[in-house]
């Protein structure tokens, strides 16, 4: 049986189109409303699973087509993050059969499609050996820094990350590494050519440059509405990051930013011989900054697509303090007053700091000399 899936987010489409092929469809997927109808008028699909907000044509203008010009009763599911109660009620009203909300799990969508087909739904439908996970509701981008990262990349940890949560793009960044940390990461790209991107800096640039050319890099993918950035070493894990990437999804905030306060109920572990350090430096930033930030330097953040846009767009005079960088120009773009309604700092549940820093003792002591040279620019 044939299926029309559209979708304007290749991520999520190529995800959900692998999932129905595996089950026995064949599928058309389509990236905008109008590619929908031409692939419904030219291969006449048993069933057609729609995206509403789609470029071209939205998923309301598809049903149109297939209930009143083409007279169809094919079954349409509309699958949105739309949640909104109006919406439901429309697409419902204009003919569809049925309405999933994003996120969803990709074998539950497997089992509504049978059941509108009225196919037998059999108990290997639910295997977790077969491709599963979550559709995202948002197609997010993260940059990975990395730099001598042959040793001690987690691939294992990034794979089953993206492939238990479809709408991700990774970003590795190779920042002019001198060992075999560019051919592991080429290596990782092809088998996951569709969800990790690599993007080689033939010159060490520090991380500031490299996360400035990874987001670059990312938005030119126009399905991505959200972009952040994540350490290699994974000292902040993917649950933490999914709880950033929820909480700027479902609220006005342009940045959410992890935040490493210890407190009860969450495992920070830091290197205790930096501890003096840091605390200075850090009230330092926040007299910087003219903000109570409780923690500027956790390599966690996720913006929204313009925010990216703007925040990336010029080289940072700092290798390692380019957060403090990112919040001054967050301040000059907002304003001082509007820049804590946008902001949000999430704390945490998990970080251990990892063996291995690319950032010594020494250069510890150099960032008061960073933090004199952003007073005198901005």
């Amino acid at each position: 049986m044939k299926i029309l899936a559209a979708d304007d987010q290749p991520i999520i489409l190529k995800s959900l189109k692998h999932k129905l092929e595996e089950v026995g469809f064949e599928v058309f997927g389509a990236i905008d409303g109008q590619q929908a109808i031409d692939f419904f008028n030219e291969h006449k699909p048993d069933l057609a699973i729609l995206d509403l907000n789609m470029p071209e044509k939205s998923g309301f203008e598809v049903i149109k087509h297939i209930r009143t010009i083409m007279k169809s009763e094919i079954p349409i599911i509309i699958m949105s993050g739309n949640d909104e109660e109006k919406t439901i009620l429309e697409a419902f009203n204009l003919g569809a059969d049925d309405y999933i909300e994003k996120p969803v799990g990709l074998n539950e969508v497997a089992v509504r499609v049978k059941r509108l087909l009225k196919i037998p739904i059999l108990v290997g439908d639910n295997d977790s050996s077969k491709s599963s996970g979550i559709l995202k509701k948002n197609g997010i981008g993260v940059v990975i820094p990395c730099y001598n990262e042959e040793s001690r990349l987690k691939t294992k940890d990034f794979a089953h990350f993206i492939n238990n949560n479809h709408g991700y793009m990774l970003c590795f960044v190779n920042d002019g590494s001198s060992d075999g940390t560019l051919e592991v990461l080429k290596s990782f790209e092809k088998e996951h050519k569709n969800t990790i991107t690599v993007y080689d800096c033939v010159q060490n640039g520090g991380k500031a440059e490299a996360v400035r050319q990874g987001v670059l890099h990312l938005i030119k993918d126009p399905s991505l509405d959200y972009i952040g950035f994540l350490d290699a070493d994974l000292s902040t894990n993917f649950d933490d990051f999914e709880d950033l990437a929820s909480t700027i999804s479902n609220s006005d905030f342009k940045l959410v930013a992890g935040s490493r306060i210890s407190r009860m109920g969450a495992q920070i572990i830091k290197q205790s011989s930096r501890g003096f350090i840091s605390k200075g430096i850090n009230f330092i930033i926040r007299k910087i900054l003219g903000m109570e930030f409780q923690d500027t330097q956790c390599g966690a953040k996720i913006f929204t697509r313009d925010v990216a846009e703007n925040l990336f767009n010029e080289p940072f005079l700092t290798r390692w303090i380019f957060d403090v960088e990112l919040f001054l120009r967050m301040k000059k773009f907002f304003g001082k007053d509007k820049v804590l309604q946008v902001i949000c700092e999430q704390p945490l549940k998990r970080w251990i700091h990892e063996d291995g820093s690319k950032l010594s003792f020494k250069d510890s002591l150099k960032i008061f000399n960073q933090l004199l040279t952003i007073v005198r620019n901005y």
